[in-house]
């Protein structure tokens, strides 16, 4: 699993302000449709728009796809587990935010 935290690490950086449309996404990450739609019925990716036809995908919905791909891939779980997965990275994320503010005071 730390190689997985690793490559989560050193994900690129997108910018914020990109507009991707479900197909856009779906060539982005190379993952099917129903792939990115299970993602937004789970609530992995939140996208602009009603229906699929009209959704519009952030930066930030690109290198959360991408890497929900790269963990159902190398650590074979299902779309739940990789919300959950997604969920406890962000947190670690923000608990290390919080003790690098801590530790220079």
């Amino acid at each position: 699993m730390s190689k997985t935290v690793i490559n989560y690490l050193e994900c690129q950086v997108v910018e914020e302000d990109i507009r991707l449309t479900l197909l856009e996404l779906c060539q982005a990450t190379h993952a099917s449709e129903e792939t990115i739609t299970s993602l937004v019925q789970e609530g992995v990716l939140e996208p602009v728009g009603q229906q699929p036809q009209e959704w519009q995908f952030t930066g930030t919905s690109l290198r959360r796809a991408k890497l929900a791909q790269q963990l159902a891939e190398e650590l074979e779980i299902n779309t739940p587990g990789v919300a959950l997965a997604l969920d406890l990275l962000e947190r670690i994320d923000i608990l290390q935010a919080q003790l690098t503010r801590l530790s220079r005071h």
